[in-house]
């Protein structure tokens, strides 16, 4: 498995990175910990999680079990420095944690220790905050982003105030490097000026949504990328499971993310259906596994340092793992990108 730079630090993760959020929903403690073993056979040395999973659906009754499953993993012998470990603080509007109040230097101390205590770990490699307090683009709120209401300096202050906790944590040894998860380029760009100014950790990743049917991160956040060597940790690389092709022809696989949340978080459109057919029938031109195909698509990209993938058994587990040994020609790669110019942002 292929280790890439986690940011400008030196720890290094599997380009592969196995998310976690079905785990204690659709997934049983001891289907994760099976998940995790299989996973690390392969070479994958990254795991992904956060104080609010897991998912499908969330709930007040379930906040913090994934991050539980995974201590009892380590609990049970699972051996700490084999893993990068990474988790997210909650913020604004995801009400069952703390209510949904915003990410604060008052809350990061408690929210840091209620993930030490549920991971059973001293530390935590990647900390992210999960959210940005004055909201997102992410989750198909671009259709009607409207940022007027932002007040920068507000913001400004929030993230030097931040900063300064996040400071304190990484000098007790609680936390080693600090990520964005569904942020833009103004607002990265805002925690590395602050970063500049103040003196605390600088942002190493950005966690968003990426994968052939969901581009947004192509222009201005790939450009800060590349520049400023923010690497990017791509969540639903799979769209949900739409480009695995089992939801296509209106199948609805029983115990499948489609059979629990309707719409896929609004990716399911007509739309969307269609761009499928486009990938899937490049998949079968070049004799192509269409989950490896996607998977295999992330990591050539440039801004990429680890693409996060999920599953509900070892069978997908063992699909997906396969994408860390293929490697796309020129010709399947053109034909990918003309598939998204005939199908640009599907949902």
């Amino acid at each position: 498995m292929e280790r890439r730079k986690l940011g400008h630090t030196g720890i290094e993760v599997s380009a592969l990175c196995l998310g976690s959020m079905t785990w204690g929903t659709q997934n049983t403690a001891e289907e994760g910990h099976a998940q995790i073993d299989r996973a690390l056979d392969a070479g994958i040395n990254f795991i992904d999680t956060a104080e609010m999973y897991p998912v499908n659906p969330i709930s007040k009754a379930t906040i913090g079990r994934t991050e539980r499953i995974i201590g009892l993993w380590l609990e049970r012998g699972g051996t700490r420095h084999d893993v990068v470990l990474a988790t997210k603080h909650s913020g604004e509007g995801m009400r069952h944690v703390r209510g949904g109040a915003p990410i604060t230097a008052d809350s990061i101390p408690e929210a840091v220790e209620g993930s030490l205590r549920r991971l059973q770990t001293d530390y935590i490699d990647l900390y992210q905050f999960h959210w940005p307090n004055r909201g997102s683009y992410m989750f198909r709120k671009n259709w009607t982003y409207d940022p007027s209401g932002m007040d920068a300096a507000a913001e400004r202050q929030n993230m030097e105030d931040c900063l300064g906790a996040l400071q304190a944590e990484m000098d007790k040894g609680r936390i080693r490097t600090f990520g964005l998860s569904n942020e833009s380029a103004w607002g990265t760009a805002q925690w590395l000026a602050a970063a500049e100014r103040t003196g605390g950790p600088r942002v190493v990743t950005t966690q968003n949504e990426y994968s052939l049917m969901c581009r947004l991160y192509d222009t201005d956040m790939a450009e800060l990328s590349m520049a400023e060597d923010v690497g990017l940790l791509s969540f639903s690389p799979l769209a949900a499971g739409l480009l695995t092709g089992k939801y296509q022809d209106g199948a609805v696989p029983a115990g499948s993310r489609l059979s629990l949340n309707a719409d896929l978080g609004g990716r399911k459109t007509a739309r969307a259906f269609a761009a499928v057919d486009a990938y899937l029938e490049v998949a079968g031109k070049h004799g192509l596994d269409p989950t490896q195909m996607a998977l295999a698509w992330c990591m050539t990209r440039p801004f990429m340092c680890s693409v996060i993938f999920g599953a509900t058994s070892l069978d997908q587990l063992d699909v997906a793992l396969g994408a860390a040994h293929l490697t796309l020609d020129a010709e399947v790669l053109a034909d990918l990108n003309a598939a998204h110019r005939d199908h640009p942002m599907p949902y």
